[in-house]
């Protein structure tokens, strides 16, 4: 079998005019690739995380947006800015708070109102254009993410990371998990404990098996564990991805990461974001005021087990993310440098053209 590391996580078949994802649900146990051409396929595997992780969702949308919009029969330029919008919100509506979403959705719309003179046959193959060029930026801007990474670390070093931000969030090398993955091109080797995720599993099932496919020496850890962990003596640096950054620094990622950072905090262990700039929100001055995904319940009742494992009716709360104050952050690594605090002055400077 080919390794995990072979396979595109997000691509687009030019001959079926199809999005080709890797279905995240189904690994490590199978390998399955999954041919969408009906916008309403696209919004499903977005929303039941068949395809997950914030630059790889974005991929997914521009990818997704231009399958659903290619085949639309007009000449009239209103016309089809309606039917491209309407195409556009759906998908957009898919997961609230990964900020490429809808990034990505919006850089699409950008080629239509800026090139309103051009035929619709023309405004079309931009479109294709631009969503080949936010994957092909993806690959570039993961390996620079990587390089800044890993001036954070040694050879030998103990990384502790949540959730996936890996090749699989991406489509190649990852945000948090690039320095890792660019590190063993050159030789380097490290210790990465991973925390398993719940109630999603994305550290236990995803992060471990591409990991391990790269021959990282790898240790899977419950969530729980991760302050004895700590305390042992065996983590160095704690590198986590991120969904959303407000201005002011506060990072929003899977459901868990803040408590991640308060661990290490007391441990005095340097906790980094890794992401690209295109989830930076400067619009959103906090945290607290990103949207928070709430999922299903049946997700931590029922998920992965033959059988219920909490009784009927009780309740429960489960939201897809949380975040992280900005005072438990060290920095934030991007792939135009890193930000430390104070993050209104650093993000701000990082995010002029």
């Amino acid at each position: 079998m080919n390794s995990i590391l072979s396979y595109e996580t997000v691509s687009l078949d030019e001959r079926e005019g199809a999005l080709v994802i890797l279905d995240q649900t189904k690994l490590p146990n199978e390998i399955i690739t999954l041919h969408l051409t009906d916008i309403r396929e696209i919004w499903r595997a977005i929303y039941t995380l068949q395809v997950r992780g914030a630059p790889a969702i974005g991929i997914a949308a521009g990818f997704g947006l231009y399958i659903a919009v290619k085949d639309i029969d007009t000449e009239d330029y209103g016309e089809f800015l309606r039917k491209f919008r309407e195409a556009k919100d759906y998908l957009n509506s898919s997961r609230p708070t990964a900020v490429n979403l809808s990034w990505a959705l919006t850089r699409m719309e950008r080629v239509v109102t800026s090139n309103a003179g051009k035929t619709i046959p023309e405004i079309k193959e931009l479109l294709h254009e631009e969503c080949r060029a936010i994957k092909s930026e993806d690959i570039d801007m993961c390996r620079r993410i990587g390089e800044h990474g890993l001036t954070l670390i040694k050879d030998g070093a103990g990384i502790l990371t949540h959730c996936n931000a890996g090749q699989l969030a991406t489509s190649k090398y990852g945000t948090a998990l690039a320095p890792i993955h660019l590190g063993r091109e050159r030789g380097m080797n490290f210790r990465v404990y991973c925390d398993e995720t719940r109630p999603l599993l994305q550290g236990a099932r995803l992060s471990t098996f591409e990991l391990m496919a790269d021959g990282v020496d790898t240790t899977l850890i419950c969530d729980n564990m991760a302050s004895q962990v700590m305390k042992m003596g065996l983590i160095d640096a704690v590198f986590v991805g991120c969904d959303r950054v407000a201005a002011n620094g506060d990072a929003c990622n899977k459901i868990g990461t803040s408590g991640v950072a308060i661990l290490a905090k007391y441990y005095g262990i340097p906790f980094y974001v890794l992401g690209p700039t295109s989830t930076i929100d400067m619009k959103n001055r906090t945290g607290s005021i990103i949207p928070i995904e709430q999922r299903p319940p049946e997700e931590v009742t029922e998920m992965w087990y033959s059988r219920r494992m909490a009784p009927e009716g009780v309740k429960v709360i489960n939201p897809a993310f949380d975040v992280t104050d900005h005072e438990l952050i060290a920095g934030i690594v991007t792939e135009k440098g890193i930000a430390r605090p104070p993050y209104t002055e650093s993000l701000r400077e990082i995010m002029l053209p």
